[in-house]
């Protein structure tokens, strides 16, 4: 294809992806609403996310078994990972407090019933276990990104344990999970993952002029959460990065056939 229709293919999608969004907001009030529960609020989430990634020609492929209730545990990429876990299955966020300035994205986690952390105040990460409690006790998924913040992909980031407490304390079944993107047209790592100091509407631009992107998701077998939090951490990453090097040698052994 030729460059220009890439930028006319481009237009067409950002297009639909702000009418799926506009309806998104407008529905939001009609299939959940302010006052609704977290079941209502994540069904929600997952019903609008698909769509989106439809917007901008995602595909996701999981493997292994997504879980019903407890605890996922992944690594970060950017703002697609939020949609990406929601279309596999309904989860509640918890994301860094930058990301509730994220155009749209920001907005998706703060309807869907998820919440903001400032992971430098003591506080804060104490309200937001507290609210864990009550969302894992109702049989809700509860995804969290223990690396604190997104990556180009390559490696993941040690894992961040504040957050486990209550996972070590109630014993909830942790289930770890790989993510990982490929293209065509481009650098996953520069077009699909969001990280560093990428300002947003440059990066989305890119997005948008790939030919295809495909979100790979792996879910490992679940763990009891059990003994230090910081030990249990250590592990999880350990599975995490297993997960992921599975994918990665997948993905290079499909390319070469």
């Amino acid at each position: 294809m030729k460059r220009p229709w890439r930028y006319v293919r481009a237009a067409g999608r950002l297009l639909l992806l702000l009418s799926s969004f506009a309806g998104t907001a407008a529905s939001f009030f009609f299939m959940a609403g302010p006052r609704a529960d977290i079941g209502r609020r994540k069904r929600w989430l997952q019903f609008w996310t698909g769509r989106a990634l439809g917007c901008l020609n995602v595909r996701v492929q999981a493997q292994g078994t997504p879980p019903r209730h407890g605890v996922v545990v992944s690594n970060h990429l950017g703002y697609l990972d939020i949609l990406v876990f929601s279309t596999v299955n309904a989860q509640v966020f918890v994301a860094k407090s930058e990301v509730k300035s994220w155009p749209l994205v920001g907005k998706f986690v703060e309807w869907s019933g998820g919440w903001f952390i400032e992971r430098g105040r003591p506080k804060d990460v104490a309200r937001v276990n507290e609210r864990a409690v009550a969302v894992v006790d109702n049989e809700a998924v509860l995804t969290l990104f223990l690396e604190g913040t997104s990556t180009d992909g390559r490696e993941v980031l040690p894992f961040h344990a504040s957050l486990l407490g209550p996972v070590v304390e109630r014993g909830w079944l942790v289930t770890p999970a790989a993510l990982r993107f490929t293209c065509e047209g481009g650098d996953p790592a520069l077009c699909v993952c969001w990280w560093g100091d990428m300002e947003f509407q440059p990066h989305l631009l890119r997005m948008l002029l790939l030919d295809s992107i495909t979100a790979h998701v792996e879910f490992g077998e679940a763990m009891r959460g059990e003994g230090d939090r910081k030990e249990l951490a250590v592990r999880l990453r350990e599975r995490v990065v297993d997960l992921k090097a599975g994918l990665d040698r997948r993905i290079a052994a499909a390319a070469a056939a």
